[in-house]
């Protein structure tokens, strides 16, 4: 399918906002995190798009009058070396843009964040979800805490700005792993981090068979209005310990 052209737009109205152009260069996923929907909705196959498409069709909204871009794939830096090339014709069509990505922590060539400061990337969605190694387990991420904590020094060297996020709550969660993942997301020293309580539940995940086989919801729900996986136990204690705990952090937002 072709990408839309900037005609379809509102282009005075846009440009006179500080909205980002969604824009998407790959679909499918393949991690299978425990509490994702991504793999049920675009599949597990990578499909990529040329980067040349990608940079020719990015250059006509540049053009419009469109600066900021949001790369809304699943995950930016899947694959590694895609992203290199994509990047590296951004930066040799001497497009101008300010942009931001999604970010798997497990991939993280320092080549790739060169590329992708240079290429005009600003800001990333860090997305390592707990400080937990047991936790981390459990929602069936292929990386560590070192792999994190690596993935953000080297985008913190090349001044990518890094908003990460916990899911707190969720299987397995006790109270010592919840200050095991508050105590090292301290560590990193981000620019923003976004905490939540509970894990929405959706259709087709470990997580919902999870809630389906601890009879937390029906087999047959079809999951349209929000339902969360909350250990049950930690919910009084967790939201006074967070509400605290981002009282004094003017990066935190729940």
């Amino acid at each position: 399918m072709p990408y839309p052209e900037p005609g379809i737009f509102n282009l005075e109205g846009q440009q006179q906002t500080s909205a980002y152009l969604p824009l998407q260069t790959r679909r499918g996923c393949p991690l299978d995190c425990s509490y994702c929907s991504m793999a049920s909705i675009e599949g597990r196959m990578l499909r990529r798009r040329s980067t040349a498409a990608v940079a020719a069709n990015l250059a006509k909204w540049v053009e419009s009058g469109f600066s900021q871009v949001f790369f809304v794939d699943n995950t930016f830096n899947l694959s590694a070396s895609y992203s290199i090339e994509l990047c590296r014709r951004i930066s040799e069509t001497n497009l101008k843009i300010n942009g931001r990505c999604i970010f798997y922590p497990g991939v993280v060539p320092r080549e790739l964040v060169e590329a992708m400061s240079k290429a005009g990337c600003r800001e990333v969605s860090l997305g390592f979800e707990s400080g937990s190694e047991n936790i981390l387990q459990r929602m069936n991420k292929h990386f560590g805490i070192d792999k994190i904590r690596e993935a953000s020094r080297l985008l913190a060297d090349v001044g990518i700005r890094r908003m990460g996020f916990l899911l707190l709550g969720g299987p397995g969660e006790t109270k010592a792993s919840v200050e095991e993942s508050l105590s090292f997301a301290d560590s990193l020293n981000l620019d923003s981090l976004k905490l939540t309580l509970g894990i929405r539940i959706y259709p087709q995940t470990n997580l919902a068979r999870q809630a389906v086989d601890e009879g937390l919801i029906a087999m047959d729900d079809p999951l349209l209005l929000p339902r969360f996986y909350f250990v049950e136990e930690l919910r009084p204690w967790l939201r006074e310990t967070v509400a605290q705990w981002a009282k004094g952090r003017s990066n935190c937002y729940c």
